[in-house]
């Protein structure tokens, strides 16, 4: 970690020690490997464990104009960024979702997070001429768990077998495609991703898909208790330099619209918290301190989690 901090992190970030008084374990980002745009926390679906709050209509970030996401795809390939990746909300409710994806895969790479229903399956026609950008154009496909009574529970009824089938009709357009899911508490990880298999045949996607395996990152705004506080001790006695380089807002960053305008946040987990916001300068918000405050840092400290597939 680097020993400066700017003026402006040092005296402002409340996030700057812990409740005992102690200097707040940070990363001091080093590189833009992977910028995230934000669609918006408009959905078509009203999850109740949504780590973004999102819902049909849903304003707490707003939907993103192409016009507006432009100049930081380029600021963006300016500081050498390696990939694109784009969330929600639900990405394919934002009218202008098709022409970012075709502006962003001209320059880099590009990863979209959905929940494969509706909004993308009406799309399903637009995105087979993506394939012909010279970067490749993967999706993430959100399966809470192997079992459709469990996932429509919360996403409504059908929703699993929908999402099933986009995950095969977009494998059947040529593209990469991995899917996420909710993790509990001492499960068998490697039990629970097996038993995906069997719907992954039936879509006609390869057996052994890519599964992203999420910890419980509660709604916007939670204040879980019980969530220990990393202090810059923790951060240099159980990670080294190599692990704490693997740590998303070392090399990520995400653009949201928020109350008209367009802002920078640290990483995908953190828009709710606006000690986070770190301006609209990529240059300016790579040079910033991150102090590992916000509940979900625990998550990536203790168990590495990230959004990232890089």
């Amino acid at each position: 970690m680097a020993a400066s901090e700017s003026p402006q992190t040092a005296q402002h970030n409340p996030h700057r020690f812990t409740p005992a008084g102690e200097a707040r374990g940070y990363i001091q980002p080093d590189r833009l490997t992977e910028l995230w745009i934000h669609t918006g926390t408009a959905c078509n679906l009203s999850c109740p464990f949504c780590l973004e709050g999102s819902g049909p209509g849903d304003q707490r970030l707003q939907q993103v104009a192409f016009e507006e996401v432009r100049p930081f795809i380029d600021a963006a390939c300016d500081l050498g960024v390696a990939r694109f990746a784009f969330t929600g909300g639900e990405p394919f409710v934002n009218k202008d979702i098709v022409p970012l994806l075709d502006y962003a895969l001209a320059r880099r790479p590009c990863l979209v997070l959905t929940n494969g229903t509706t909004p993308l399956r009406t799309r399903l026609a637009k995105l087979a001429p993506l394939r012909e950008n010279p970067h490749p154009l993967r999706f993430r496909i959100s399966f809470d768990y192997p079992d459709p009574a469990q996932h429509d529970a919360n996403r409504g009824a059908g929703k699993f077998m929908q999402a099933l089938e986009t995950l095969g009709d977009l494998h059947g357009l040529g593209y990469e495609v991995s899917i996420a899911r909710m993790g509990t508490q001492g499960e068998d990880t490697a039990a629970v991703n097996a038993a995906y298999a069997e719907w992954f045949r039936k879509a006609g996607a390869p057996e052994h898909t890519p599964i992203v395996v999420f910890p419980e990152f509660f709604p916007p705004g939670s204040h879980p208790p019980g969530v220990p506080a990393i202090t810059e001790h923790c951060m240099t006695t159980y990670h080294d330099a190599a692990s704490r380089a693997a740590f998303m807002c070392n090399f990520s960053k995400m653009v949201v619209k928020q109350g008209d305008r367009m802002r920078i946040y640290a990483c995908t987990l953190v828009d709710d918290d606006p000690a986070y916001d770190l301006g609209q300068d990529l240059d300016t918000a790579m040079a910033a301190r991150i102090m590992l405050g916000h509940h979900r840092c625990f998550s990536c400290f203790a168990h590495g989690a990230t959004c990232s597939e890089g």
